[in-house]
């Protein structure tokens, strides 16, 4: 299922203190997060390495027993029957080698193997600067190769490049896009930056659209990463906070979930509060997925796989000690997840990154 000397020295001493993933915020602090039950032990048993020594891994796709994963310095790599072979993807503009910035978001065409093609999203750099863009990469068995653009010039900043696809329940492409560092866009239905976006498979946009001849499905994001749909059809996303505050939401068309005007519990007509949100801690949530009625969420600077009940409205970590979790996928009665460590924000083992599984039974 499926399918970031005197004050200078204290300055430079408070940077080095926050995590990148979230920037330091000079907002006041709202309520604690929502519902947490981490005083329960984090399962330990049943892990199992599947693929490792994978080079800053970011999105899972998968196909029958095969596995896609893409690496934001420019691979995909395939893992079939225990092979691991990283494969070539020729892109038509430079990628992007800025910092949480690269080949990111990817997911396969609903009828692949028989169309050999998928979606993805890349930050890259030319002479108008450094922008995102949406494609289609066809694939010949071995490599992968840009063949057509979607959509095209997605705001892109020194971090916030937001980056997650999945098809939803209805066909459409979703689409996460950040607000590249620049808060005030989010607010504004007119820009794509800081925002959840849907279009068809051809890159053109649904008539059902909550804003006419707009891309635009949501907005008042910050950096949102994930995306998933429970059973019931109802939609959800993961956002990072700033310094602290991360989200998760329930989306609805045409909603406006507040960023950078509201956080954590507060309120505003007209704008959304979150279903869970972290509180002064930081999860840096990214990728999503879902058994059908519990989510299941990758966090980074929260360095673990967490479970968000929605009926319950509860969570709790259900996997750690295995450092940052970029990506998570259920299939076949397993949770898959990849490590991160190799970002540049964590601290990699001489065979991190790694995809993991564990039986999705001993998470009960």
């Amino acid at each position: 299922m499926r399918r970031w000397i005197g004050a200078l020295a204290l300055i430079a001493v408070i940077l080095a203190a926050c995590t990148p993933d979230s920037e330091p915020g000079t907002r006041n602090e709202a309520a604690p997060g929502k519902s947490d039950t981490d005083s329960e032990p984090a399962v330990t048993q049943g892990v199992e390495v599947i693929a490792e020594k994978l080079k800053v891994p970011w999105s899972i796709a998968k196909a029958e027993d095969t596995f896609f994963i893409t690496e934001r310095p420019g691979s995909i790599v395939k893992i079939e029957n225990g092979k691991v072979v990283r494969q070539k993807v020729e892109l038509k503009k430079t990628l992007s080698d800025a910092s949480e910035a690269g080949l990111l978001g990817f997911v396969l065409n609903p009828d692949f193997p028989t169309e050999s093609s998928a979606f993805a999203y890349y930050t890259y750099t030319d002479s108008g600067g450094q922008k995102n863009r949406v494609v289609v990469l066809s694939y010949d068995g071995s490599a992968w190769r840009e063949e057509e653009t979607l959509l095209d010039g997605l705001p892109s900043g020194p971090v916030h490049h937001g980056g997650r696809l999945e098809i939803g329940p209805d066909g459409k492409l979703y689409v996460t896009a950040g607000d590249a560092s620049n808060p005030e866009t989010a607010q504004d239905p007119a820009t794509l930056g800081g925002k959840l976006l849907r279009m068809n498979l051809d890159g053109s946009i649904p008539s059902d659209n909550p804003f006419p001849n707009s891309y635009v499905y949501t907005y008042g994001h910050r950096n949102p990463q994930g995306i998933t749909w429970l059973s019931d059809g109802s939609m959800y996303a993961s956002e990072h906070g700033q310094s602290a505050h991360d989200e998760i939401n329930r989306i609805a068309a045409g909603k406006n979930y507040g960023w950078p005007i509201i956080i954590g519990d507060e309120q505003k007509e007209g704008m959304e509060t979150p279903l869970f949100h972290s509180g002064n801690e930081t999860w840096a949530p990214s990728g999503m997925d879902t058994d059908g009625e519990r989510l299941y969420v990758a966090t980074l600077r929260g360095n673990a796989v967490r479970e968000f009940d929605i009926n319950a409205g509860t969570t709790r970590v259900l996997i750690n000690n295995l450092g940052r979790i970029r990506d998570v996928l259920v299939d076949s009665n397993y949770l898959y997840f990849v490590s991160n460590n190799t970002d540049g924000r964590g601290n990699p083992g001489e065979k991190d990154d790694k995809l993991y599984r564990i039986p999705l039974k001993e998470l009960q």
